[in-house]
């Protein structure tokens, strides 16, 4: 099993596990830099860790000030990290096991975290996500080629780093 750290805030320096390589956890400069561009929208915020993998992004945010996380995983075997990386921290926090195409909430989110695998990138996926957001809140999405449309969310800002592109998106 691999790990990864938890780079800032409360839980800095805390070891996070990952269910090893079907996924493929953020590096730790990508991840730096899209906690510095989104740190004034997390403090208070619901979060939702699309795609989540370890939860590594969603507990990175709860360590940064968010309120609440919740995580949409269709891994069985990820959503066991997980709940083994929650439990650890004791954090509380919801985990939908499924596809996000098969997610429903009335919950609007504040942000939330988009990093799909890359070998199976959709964009449609995506753009079901805008639908949980609150008017003004952000998505934020790590993807492999040149920027995404998506609409009826506008762009505010896309960085690339090595293979990976961050996209963050605002619905108006």
């Amino acid at each position: 099993m691999n790990e990864v750290k938890v780079i800032s805030g409360k839980y800095r320096g805390q070891v996070l596990s990952t269910p090893g390589n079907k996924t493929h956890p953020m590096g730790a400069r990508e991840k730096l830099a899209l906690f510095n561009m989104i740190a004034d929208f997390l403090p208070g915020a619901l979060v939702l860790d699309a795609f989540a993998g370890s939860g590594a992004l969603g507990i990175e945010a709860i360590s940064r000030g968010a309120e609440q996380v919740m995580f949409i995983e269709k891994s069985q075997k990820a959503c066991q990290i997980i709940r083994q990386n929650l439990q650890k921290l004791a954090i509380d926090a919801k985990i939908f096991t499924g596809d996000v195409v098969n997610f429903t909430t009335s919950i609007k989110f504040d942000v939330i975290l988009a990093d799909p695998p890359y070998d199976d990138f959709d964009l449609s996926k995506i753009e079901q996500l805008g639908q949980f957001l609150k008017q003004g809140g952000i998505l934020v999405l790590s993807h492999p080629q040149n920027t995404a449309e998506l609409s009826k969310l506008e762009l505010l800002k896309t960085r690339k780093y090595a293979n990976a592109t961050i996209s963050i998106y605002v619905k108006r």
